[in-house]
C-alpha cells in the first residue's frame, strides 16, 4: 500500500506528527511495535509516573497535613497494588484516546515491528509472525528511547530495575537505592519515599537534577531530604549485585574510598538511549552518530532526503513535548510551510512535590557566556496562596539581561511550577522584559504572583511582599 507519509513509532512525537500530516491532507500511516499506542510516555513513562506521583502525594498529605486541616484519619495504610491498578486505568484511558484520534483522522495503524527494506519501503512483522510491506513517499522516524545502563549495573528487572519496573512493583521497598538523581530518579525516588521507603540517591554529579539551574537542585534536595532520603553525591558506582533477597551497591566516594550500600531494590536511572533496534537503518542508507542518534539537519531531515527523524532518537533533550513540536515541524515542512522550533524555549519539568520547572538560560550558562545579567527571586513562603495550601517550599527565580531587562531564564520550584512555567515561555517567546511581567496584573491569591514578585525583584529590587 502506498502512503504519503509513514510514521514509525506512536509516542507523543509520532502520533502528533501523524495527526498533523493527516490534517494537512496527506495519506498517513503509523507503525507501532507494541500492542498499544502512545509509546513510552503514555505506557511506561510520563503518564503512569504522574499517576503514581499523585497517589503518593495524596497518601503523604493524608499522613502529614490532613490533621492540620482538621481532617482526622485512623489506620491509614498504603495499598500499593491498588495504586498500581489505578495507574493502569489511567494508562488505558489515555492509550484508548490515541486509538480514537487515529480513527478520527483516518490514519492507518500497522501493528508490528517495522524495518526498512529501502528508502521507500518498510517491512512490518506482526506478532503472529506474518509480514507485510508498505511503501511511502516520506518517512518520519519517531521510535523514542529506552533506559540506559552500564556493565557495572546489570538490569535483571527483579531487584535491579529500571523506571519501567519501578512503575509495577507490588510491594513498598524497605530501602530503595536510586542510582542517578536526575529527573527520573528524583521523581520515582520521591514516590517511594512518600509511601514509606527509605531512599538513598547515589549520584555521579554534585547535586540533584544537575542539568538544571543549581538553585533548583539545592532547593529540591532540601525538600526531598524532609522525606527522609539520603544522598551520596560525587560518587561513582562500581558494582550492583542482586543477592537474591536484596541488592548491594558499591561506589567510590570523592576521596576514592569504596562504600557499600545495601537495600532490597536498586533503581537504575542513569539516562536513556535512542531506540532504533530492529529498524535496519542500513537498508535505507541512514547514518547515526557515536551515541546512536540518527543524524538530522536543521529541518530534521536525515542524510536520506525523504526520511525525517524526531524526538528522543535524535539530538537534543529527551522530552515528550519537544518531540511533539518536532512532529508538527516535520509535517508542516512536508506541506511546504516554514515552521520554527525555538529549542531554547522548550521547558523542562520535574514532577516531584514541590515541582521544578525551568525555561531559558540557567545562571551557570550566563556566567559561562560572560553575559551581564541580574537576578530576581521570590520565596513561596511569602505567598498568601502558598500559606493557605501549606505548600511553603520553593521559590521563583528570574534571570534578566542587565542592560535591556529582557527575560533570559525562569526557574521555579514549588507547587504547580509545571503549569506556571508556561507564563515564562510565553514571555520569552515574545521577548518580554521583567518589567513587562511586573506590570501585568496577576490574580490574588495565586501561586503565579510569585512570578510577578520575582520580576519586580529583578527590576530595581522592588518586590512588594518581601
Amino acid at each position: 500500500m502506498q502512503y504519503d507519509v509513514i510514521v514509525i513509532g506512536s509516542g507523543p512525537g509520532g502520533y502528533v506528527a501523524a495527526i498533523r500530516c493527516a490534517q494537512l491532507g496527506m495519506k498517513t500511516a503509523i507503525v507501532e511495535k507494541y500492542k498499544t499506542l502512545g509509546g513510552t510516555c503514555l505506557n511506561v513513562g510520563c503518564i503512569p509516573s504522574k499517576a503514581l506521583l499523585d497517589s503518593s502525594e495524596h497518601f503523604y498529605n493524608a499522613a502529614h497535613t490532613f490533621a492540620e486541616h482538621g481532617i482526622k484519619l485512623t489506620d491509614l495504610q498504603v495499598d500499593l497494588p491498588q495504586m498500581i491498578k489505578r495507574k493502569a486505568g489511567v494508562v488505558e484511558a489515555n492509550v484508548t484516546g490515541i486509538s480514537f484520534l487515529m480513527k478520527k483522522n483516518k490514519i492507518t495503524v500497522h501493528q508490528g515491528l517495522g524495518s526498512f527494506v529501502d528508502a521507500n519501503t518498510l517491512k512490518v512483522k506482526k506478532d503472529d509472525g506474518s509480514e507485510e510491506q508498505i511503501t511511502t513517499k516520506n518517512f518520519i522516524i519517531a521510535t523514542g528511547s529506552k533506559p540506559s545502563s552500564f556493565p557495572s549495573m546489570p538490569i535483571d528487572k527483579k531487584r535491579i530495575i529500571t523506571s519501567t519496573e519501578a512503575l509495577t512493583l507490588q510491594e513498598v521497598p524497605k530501602h530503595l537505592i536510586v542510582i542517578g538523581a536526575g529527573v527520573i530518579g528524583a521523581e520515582l525516588g520521591s514516590v517511594y519515599a512518600r509511601i514509606g521507603s527509605k531512599v538513598s540517591f547515589v549520584e555521579f554529579a554534585d547535586s540533584m537534577i544537575p542539568t538544571m539551574d543549581k538553585t533548583m537542585g539545592k532547593e529540591l534536595q532540601k525538600a526531598v531530604k524532609k522525606l527522609g532520603a539520603e544522598f551520596y553525591f560525587s560518587h561513582k558506582v562500581t558494582s550492583v549485585e542482586n543477592t537474591g533477597e536484596g541488592v548491594v551497591v558499591k561506589a567510590d566516594n570523592p576521596k576514592g574510598e569504596q562504600i557499600t550500600i545495601e537495600g532490597d531494590y536498586c533503581l537504575v536511572s542513569v539516562g536513556r538511549r535512542p531506540y532504533t533496534d530492529g529498524l535496519n537503518l542500513e537498508a535505507a542508507g541512514l547514518a547515526v552518530d557515536n551515541r546512536g542518534r540518527i543524524e538530522v539537519d536543521n529541518h530534521l531531515r536525515t542524510n536520506v532526503p525523504n526520511i525525517y527523524a524526531i524526538g528522543d532518537v535524535i539530538r537534543g533533550a529527551m522530552l515528550a513535548h519537544k518531540a511533539e513540536e518536532e512532529g508538527v515541524f516535520v509535517a508542516e515542512t512536508l506541506a511546504g510551510q516554514k515552521p520554527h522550533v525555538n529549542y531554547r524555549l522548550i521547558p523542562g519539568v520535574v514532577y516531584t512535590w514541590p515541582e521544578v520547572a525551568s525555561v531559558g538560560f540557567t545562571e551557570e550558562e550566563l556566567k559561562q557566556e560572560g553575559r551581564a545579567y541580574k537576578v530576581g527571586t521570590f520565596p513561596y513562603k511569602a505567598l498568601g496562596r502558598a500559606r493557605a495550601s501549606m505548600d511553603l517550599d520553593g521559590l521563583v527565580k528570574v534571570l534578566a539581561d542587565k542592560q535591556t531587562d529582557e527575560i533570559l531564564g525562569m526557574h521555579i520550584i514549588g507547587a504547580r511550577a509545571a503549569d506556571m512555567i508556561a507564563e515564562g515561555v510565553v514571555a520569552m517567546e515574545y521577548r518580554a522584559s521583567a518589567e513587562d511581567i511586573a506590570r501585568i496584573s496577576h490574580a490574588h491569591p495565586t501561586y503565579t504572583e510569585a512570578i510577578k514578585e520575582a520580576c519586580l525583584a529583578a527590576t530595581e529590587n522592588r518586590a512588594i511582599h518581601m
